[in-house]
């Protein structure tokens, strides 16, 4: 009796872990955040209040489709900067990871720690079985703080223009 209460007592908090306890949506106010980035500064969401932020969360550093995105937004930071968009990308890892994937790919925008709270927060986390690394979605986030669109499904060859073209669309 002991074991079955312990097998669904470790059930639930698994299943409680790995479910997402929000689902954002377009004009919700974007999950306020202080995160450490890449050179260990802390990083607030409010900090970009008045600029146009593409939050973008992918699975994990120096992983192939990973880097595919990122790259895409790195040879078009130049527009996505002219179009006065901000680029922040969130995944877990550390300092140490965070640095070698923006060394490796020659990243050109700030990569953040995110917690599980934000992850939460977000709803990109994902169950226990794809060991809560986080859903590949991105936030647009206007100058106000409220959410304008959410890519879930990326193009990770073609993320810069989806973000531009997503902004372009929202601003209509």
């Amino acid at each position: 009796m002991k074991t079955l209460l312990l097998l669904a007592l470790m059930s639930f908090t698994i299943l409680q872990c790995g479910c997402s306890s929000v689902e954002l949506k377009v004009g919700d106010k974007a999950p306020e955040f202080a995160l450490i980035n890449q050179d260990g500064n802390t990083v607030r969401l409010s900090d970009f209040i008045g600029h146009k932020v593409a939050l973008y969360f992918y699975p994990k550093d120096n992983t192939p489709g990973c880097s595919q995105q990122a790259c895409s937004l790195r040879d078009d930071f130049e527009e996505l900067q002219d179009a006065g968009i901000i680029i922040l990308g969130l995944s877990k890892g550390s300092i140490r990871s965070k640095q070698s994937f923006i060394k490796k790919k020659h990243l050109n925008f700030p990569l953040l720690i995110a917690t599980n709270k934000v992850l939460k927060a977000y709803g990109v986390n994902t169950g226990f079985f794809r060991l809560y690394l986080p859903k590949r979605w991105t936030f647009l986030i206007d100058e106000n703080g409220i959410i304008v669109a959410i890519i879930k499904d990326v193009d990770t060859k073609n993320h810069a223009q989806q973000i531009l073209d997503a902004f372009d669309t929202a601003n209509k």
